[in-house]
């Protein structure tokens, strides 16, 4: 018999990428941790497809704008956060939960500037192009 876990009411989530792992930290309405996971890449979508709609904010770089896609369609609202700009919110040393967190706090302020995510045509095309080219 397979455990089913529970998933507290989580408002934000701050996702810190890395090659093959995903580190997760959601926060609810007053800002407390209520999830810290590390989820591997491929698994990111299983992870949170139970969890309700909430704000999301990712890393922005190469390769997040895949998995914003996959939380898109899950129904997720998605940023992509620039590092610089979660740099501020991290406290304490440097490590992959602790920008997870500070991505979190970012995300959440109005005046922070996020990357828009990319569609996939957009990447279709560059292939189809660098293929002609080649």
């Amino acid at each position: 018999m397979a455990c089913k876990r529970v998933i507290p009411a989580v408002h934000t989530i701050g996702i810190d990428t890395g090659k093959n792992t995903l580190h997760l930290v959601g926060l609810d309405q007053e800002g407390a941790i209520v999830l810290r996971e590390k989820v591997s890449r491929s698994r990111i979508a299983t992870r949170l497809v139970n969890v309700p709609p909430c704000l999301i904010g990712i890393e922005a770089g190469m390769a997040s704008h895949h998995v914003a896609r996959e939380l898109l369609a899950l129904g997720h609202e998605v940023k992509q956060v620039p590092p610089a700009y979660a740099k501020p919110f991290r406290q304490g040393h440097k490590n992959d939960f602790r920008d997870a967190h500070a991505i979190a706090e970012a995300v959440q302020r109005p005046s922070t500037r996020c990357v828009p995510v990319k569609p996939l045509i957009n990447w279709i095309c560059r292939r189809c192009i660098a293929f002609a080219l080649a």
